[in-house]
């Protein structure tokens, strides 16, 4: 290149340059250096630098955050599909700016039932009532949706549509149904389910200490139950007890202000503090025999109750995981740590990955097991092994997204606290890990290891 080529070059570069900036830049940084290194750049680290510095480029666009990888709620019918967006976006509109406040005062929103009442959904796989019956799998999908918000509020729901309305829709008269069941189905009234005892919880089927001892047409009911849901306010309690006759369990429906019934708020839970747990004590209880559960009259009778809710609970613990991989996943891709969001690092990536993998296997195991409850083929162990299952991996999920988030995953306003909390309460009821264990240990050696 010629002299003069190289003057007129020179002259052109200091015509667009801004003397007064490069003399502050100067004074911040080696220009020389700077000129140095640059010279050294090719083609194509020219260009990367280049669109860095322009500020330019566009935003990049991140694909959606979607728990439901293998896309199982794309396998509903159409109409099931809208039923389930629409339940996710009462749960978006209605529960989730609420939840936090409600959580921490350990309080129920009361307001919201009439708008739950709305989305007519509850014990939608029980047939007649005036109910438009609906798959299991689509009962499963939106426990999970609910629960993907929030478990208290599931937890709740779960109790009335599945344990309430389930005992009366199976171990019920004609007219106890007749009575109940439309008017839980609509949450004009609200129902309890009495089955664990202060000293009773995994050994129900061994016996109860809740006594019950007839006399002509009434029944006398002693004792207490304990982690009731629901039972500060609910309308009616189903209580289970030992008939003190032929040692046998009964069912029975106590209705509220029914005298020798007392229920105290249980205080200064760890998790599921919305749910509104009580301490029932019935002390000479009096209970007429047209609301004693007709068709219940063994524990095994209680247990066909327990089987199809015990599924209902495996689908919590998925919309619990899936609220924490999702909430968790989008905090990672705003959260920014040197520079640039910490979802772009290794370390970050496989927690996300190994959570979402351990969520996908569950979603897949419980529309399965939907799928065996819709052919009414499910099992005892069927529905044990998926709640062992889900249980465990959903405290994995929720450790690694508070992981995840750092200090910040144990503020309720990043919402995973909650979840962490949560999925222990989930691990716990509709049956332990370890005697769910044992239900399928049973099933698969050919021998029972309970004591």
């Amino acid at each position: 290149m010629s002299l003069f080529s190289n003057i007129k070059n020179a002259y052109r570069l200091f015509k667009q340059v801004d003397m007064e900036q490069l003399g502050k830049l100067s004074q911040k940084i080696d220009l020389a250096e700077v000129m140095k290194n640059v010279s050294k750049l090719d083609d194509k680290q020219l260009a990367g630098l280049t669109k860095m510095l322009s500020g330019n480029h566009k935003k990049k666009e991140l694909p959606p955050i979607e728990g439901d990888f293998y896309n199982i709620g794309h396998t509903l019918l159409p109409e099931e599909r809208a039923l389930q967006l629409k339940v996710r976006a009462f749960m978006e509109k209605e529960i989730k700016p609420i939840v936090n406040d409600y959580w921490r005062r350990a309080e129920f929103p009361f307001h919201i039932i009439p708008k739950v009442a709305e989305l007519d959904i509850c014990g939608i796989t029980y047939e007649g009532y005036n109910n438009p019956v609906r798959s299991y799998l689509m009962e499963g999908v939106l426990a999970m949706e609910m629960a993907r918000v929030d478990v208290s509020f599931a937890t709740f729901f779960g109790v009335q549509s599945g344990l309430v309305m389930g005992s009366i829709y199976l171990l019920g008269s004609e007219e106890q149904k007749k009575e109940w069941l439309p008017d839980l189905k609509s949450l004009k009234k609200i129902g309890a389910f009495g089955l664990t005892e202060p000293e009773v919880g995994s050994a129900v089927a061994g016996g109860l200490t809740m006594k019950a001892k007839r006399n002509g047409n009434t029944w006398t009911l002693n004792g207490q139950k304990k982690w009731i849901g629901n039972a500060t306010f609910a309308d009616v309690i189903i209580i289970w007890a030992e008939d003190e006759d032929d040692k046998q369990v009964k069912g029975f429906l106590v209705r509220k202000n029914t005298p020798g019934l007392a229920v105290e708020k249980m205080e200064d839970k760890m998790a599921l503090r919305i749910v509104q747990n009580g301490l029932v004590t019935l002390s000479d209880c009096k209970v007429e025999e047209p609301d004693r559960l007709q068709k219940a009259n063994t524990f095994k009778d209680t247990a066909t109750v327990l089987r199809m809710t015990r599924a209902g609970v495996a689908w919590l613990a998925v919309g619990c995981a899936r609220g924490a991989y999702e909430a968790a996943l989008k905090y990672t891709r705003e959260r920014k740590q040197f520079g640039k969001p910490i979802a772009s690092f290794q370390l970050i990536q496989n927690h996300l990955v190994e959570m979402l993998t351990n969520l996908t296997a569950m979603q897949t195991m419980v529309a399965r097991l939907s799928e065996l409850q819709d052919q009414k083929l499910l099992t005892d162990e069927h529905a044990s092994l998926a709640k062992v299952f889900c249980s465990l991996r959903t405290r994995d999920i929720v450790s690694r997204a508070r992981e995840v988030m750092g200090g910040n995953g144990i503020l309720l306003e990043y919402d995973v606290a909650r979840f962490v909390a949560d999925a222990e309460a989930i691990y716990s009821y509709e049956g332990t890990k370890e005697i769910n264990t044992l239900i399928v240990g049973r099933a698969i050696t050919g021998f029972s290891a309970f004591v």
